[in-house]
């Protein structure tokens, strides 16, 4: 009975202690393991603390969570709070605010990337095209990089917006023009890949990802004109693909299922990629196109079936292999939804602070449950950690459980 009750505890401690140490969560595709309720009745709140405005989703590694913070016109901050109870273990402030172009001024001009953590570093994008890395235990500065003022680079006009990458010491970042691979202790730039000329249509609004295409891991990259896959060790692009979308919105991170790559642009379409090597030469094909327009949400994937949030508001499901539209919702959501999955019910928060739990089904549109979470607008990716729900909207941050 001792080992079965120990067991039990472990088990649960186990659960309660998941991490979300980037963008997306543990595997940076919004999957996260665990068993959720059939409702969000339940849903309960235990703290929300008030803070600046941002767009980063909350960081979860062990005992705390990070959020970034805009200030002033002036200065970007970043805090490590109590996982238990909220209260500020620590926070750091630097130069780091600028003004985006008017017609993206309607939502504000916080800073956008999400932090990522390794358990000892936490590495933060500033707006300003500066990478900061800070220890996650005391606040303490490490090492930082001006990639503006390194590379001689004008500012992206909408900001620093990609979020960094951890894979052992290497640490790769969209920044100063570039796809950049850094040594995550010394902040070290080792290569530089795909470089455009800054300015109005420079910088990224998509985060690198890792895949596997024609039997090789590779990254997956986009600027605002191009899907690339890159290698990780030498930043050589092993293949590259225009695609279409208004402004160069390619918001979504790229992802894979089998050897079908998926895109979504607002002004573009929804495409599935079909990349292939064969005797060192790499192919890319449209293997199939819908006439469905993404915006900023990147999918969920369950068995093949992505789930999403189109440019309409409305969620779709469609086959990843195929372009077979599943189904298309008949109701509309805020005007961008942040997505997660545990394989068996999809979790969704959209701009308007409303949480909603929904089957992850390819028959039809479920919903099983909604729940609003906040009376502000919601921008930032929801965190699911175990039986934690971590909501950031636009002037704080609250910590739910489920039960």
């Amino acid at each position: 009975m001792r080992a079965i009750v120990f067991l039990f505890l472990s088990t649960v401690f186990l659960a309660a202690a998941a991490d979300w140490p980037q963008w997306r969560g543990p595997s940076r595709d919004g999957a996260v393991a665990g068993k959720w309720p059939d409702g969000l009745d339940g849903l309960a709140r235990v703290w929300r603390v008030e803070l600046q405005p941002s767009y980063s989703s909350p960081v979860v590694v062990g005992e705390r969570i990070f959020t970034t913070e805009t200030v002033s016109k002036k200065l970007e901050r970043v805090r490590a709070l109590d996982r238990a109870t909220g209260k500020v273990i620590w926070e750091k402030t630097w130069d780091g605010a600028m003004s985006v172009p008017f017609f993206a001024k309607r939502n504000g001009d916080w800073i956008r990337a999400t932090p990522a953590c390794d358990g000892e570093t936490l590495f933060v994008a500033g707006i300003r095209d500066m990478l900061v890395a800070l220890d996650a235990k005391t606040g303490e500065e490490r090492w930082r990089v001006d990639f503006s003022s390194k590379y001689n680079k004008p500012l992206p006009a909408f900001g620093a917006v990609s979020s960094p990458l951890i894979d052992g010491d290497a640490l790769y970042v969209q920044a100063g023009g570039a796809l950049c691979l850094l040594d995550k202790r010394s902040g070290a730039v080792k290569w530089r890949a795909m470089e455009d000329e800054g300015g109005m249509m420079g910088g990224a609004f998509a985060s690198p990802s890792f895949g596997l295409l024609g039997g090789k891991r590779q990254l997956f990259v986009q600027s605002r004109s191009t899907l690339a896959g890159v290698d990780p060790n030498t930043g050589a692009v092993l293949w590259s693909q225009e695609v279409e979308a208004f402004r160069g919105m390619n918001i979504g991170t790229p992802f894979a299922v089998g050897d079908v790559l998926f895109t979504s642009t607002y002004g573009g379409k929804t495409t599935g990629w079909r990349v292939n090597e064969a005797a060192g030469k790499w192919t890319v094909a449209k293997a199939w196109e819908h006439k469905s327009q993404g915006y900023m949400t990147t999918p969920v994937v369950v068995k093949g079936t992505a789930f999403t949030s189109l440019r309409s508001g409305r969620m779709m499901a469609i086959d990843v292999a195929t372009g077979a539209e599943r189904w298309t919702s008949s109701e509309s959501f805020g005007d961008y939804v942040s997505l997660v999955t545990n394989g068996d019910r999809v979790l969704g928060l959209d701009t308007k602070g409303e949480l909603f739990l929904m089957e992850a089904s390819g028959e039809k549109f479920t919903r099983l449950g909604s729940k609003k979470v906040s009376d502000n607008e919601t921008w930032a990716h929801v965190a699911v950690c175990g039986d934690e729900v971590i909501v950031r909207d636009l002037e704080g941050m609250s910590l739910w459980r489920w039960k």
